[in-house]
């Protein structure tokens, strides 16, 4: 590859961006309106809604020193459009560009260990979800592996660890054990390096440093043949991808590996998925049980139901709320009522759980969830989620894939979307932050458009302005019909219509 390609010694992103200077100049230094053009046709043929196509303007910046936000999925955009199709040549550039914002020193973190962690000390329900994966896991005779799917928050490391532990009872004490956070969904920082991951796995393995290949196939054909024969159990936690995981599966008979992921993994051959769903009713109160205790549940058995229905029977809301039954003795169950309840379980761990899932969407999804907030907490179809977005239907379907690859609305039927209740509050809270209240008022009356009786309207807008906090049209306030249901939603906070 010529010297002109390779971006390696570039420390900085000034530095970057002069060797992609150099790179255009290379290939023919076509012209700003050339590389947008490229690039819109890259990323069409790629499914990307035409939403997301960067403007002449933007793609020209990427070529101006002194930037101190980068874009990197428009530079290297912007490095294939220059160079075309060239995988060799895209991978040194994307290398490249990570080690200049620094992630690939915190994707070389690797949190690895050659023992299972302590099992959850309050696992509750699961129990046909828990004898499925054990099926699928008892048979010696072919490569089996279990990705564990699911939503934030939903118990999937939990669930993992349950199965893993029953495995290793079952007469595999001497068998390898290898576990690894792959950070697929970190707040901060990139996803953990495959290459990284397999380096400390060789190590646990009884491999010397000096004898660990550099290439990552390599490493994961090393891998390979020390598990072979071994029946080891292997736990790849909060995985990022297929692509992330694929050097890391065994790939050997006898081997058994344990996933778990807030994103769809389609494309592992040889790998079973299973969904994990929130808890049923009777286990979601059996975990507020074991978090806050018998006596701080037992005097309204039907308001623990109903707060556990509140809390969409998410297990990680679930533990939040009943620690802090345990916590405060002083609240009555009647106190959990919505608003305080919804606050109390975002505050302490499900908005940062929500948000690392959210931070990695598309521009398009991102946006597309937090005007999801403007529809009642009920199912919703393809066409009126079009119609609030205002993009058309094709680019809608590509966000709505996003969102549920995420876990972060559900496919109930074809066409048709469901958010759960936690994730409908925290779109909530988004979008009187990211989205100005004029576009949101745009939003609805493309909404109430899409169908709606004028009465019908009226309620939804007014009631969505008012739980939003924005001002109340006037001209909704000028109808006594009309006027009378502001004046019950302003002294009632009446969300339901």
């Amino acid at each position: 590859m010529p010297q002109v390609l390779d971006p390696v010694k570039a420390r900085t992103i000034d530095e970057f961006i002069a060797e992609l200077r150099l790179l255009k100049a290379w290939a023919g230094n076509p012209s700003i309106t050339e590389i947008t053009r490229r690039i819109h046709r890259d990323w069409q043929r790629a499914g990307r809604p035409r939403g997301e196509w960067p403007a002449r303007s933007t793609v020209g910046n990427c070529f101006q020193l002194g930037r101190r936000r980068p874009n990197p999925d428009l530079l290297l955009a912007v490095v294939q459009a220059l160079v075309g199709a060239d995988e060799a040549i895209l991978s040194v550039w994307r290398q490249s560009l990570r080690a200049v914002l620094g992630e690939a020193e915190t994707a070389a973190r690797v949190s690895a260990y050659d023992r299972l962690p302590a099992g959850p000390s309050a696992f509750v329900g699961r129990a046909d979800l828990v004898a499925q994966a054990e099926a699928l896991l008892a048979c010696d005779q072919d490569v089996t592996a279990l990705a564990l799917e699911g939503m934030a928050g939903v118990g999937k490391t939990s669930l993992a660890l349950h199965i893993a532990h029953r495995l290793l009872a079952e007469d595999r004490t001497d068998a390898p054990v290898l576990v690894a956070n792959l950070r697929g969904s970190a707040p901060e920082g990139p996803p953990a390096d495959p290459s990284a991951v397999l380096e400390t796995f060789l190590r646990l393995l009884g491999t010397t440093g000096d004898r660990i290949p550099y290439d990552l196939d390599a490493r994961s054909a090393l891998y390979r043949q020390l598990l072979a024969g071994t029946g080891a159990l292997i736990v790849l936690d909060d995985a990022a991808d297929a692509e992330q995981l694929r050097p890391l599966l065994p790939g050997v008979r006898g081997c058994h590996t344990v996933i778990t992921s807030r994103l769809a993994l389609t494309g592992l051959g040889g790998t079973t998925r299973l969904s994990v769903q929130p808890l049923d009713p009777d286990d979601s109160v059996e975990l507020l049980r074991a978090t806050a205790g018998t006596d701080r549940i037992a005097p309204d058995i039907p308001a623990v139901q109903q707060i556990a229905t509140l809390l969409g029977h998410l297990p990680l809301a679930l533990s939040v709320i009943g620690r802090h039954m345990r916590d405060h003795p002083a609240w009555a169950l009647i106190d959990y009522y919505r608003e305080p309840l919804i606050t109390l379980a975002l505050e302490d761990g499900v908005r940062t759980a929500l948000s690392a899932s959210d931070a990695r969407l598309p521009k398009g999804a991102r946006r597309l969830l937090r005007l999801l907030a403007l529809h009642p907490v009920q199912e919703i179809d393809a066409a009126t989620a079009a119609a609030l977005l205002g993009e058309p239907p094709a680019a809608t379907e590509h966000h709505l894939a996003n969102l549920t690859a995420a876990h972060l609305i559900e496919r109930t039927t074809p066409g048709r979307f469901r958010l759960h209740p936690l994730v409908h509050a925290y779109a909530e809270e988004r979008i009187c932050i990211d989205e100005p209240a004029t576009r949101i008022r745009q939003a609805l009356g493309r909404l109430l458009e899409h169908g709606r009786s004028r009465e019908a309207a009226v309620r939804l807008e007014t009631r969505t302005l008012h739980t939003l906090r924005l001002p109340i049209p006037q001209q909704h306030a000028e109808a006594d019909e009309e006027s009378t249901l502001l004046q019950q939603l302003h002294a009632g906070r009446v969300l339901a219509a």
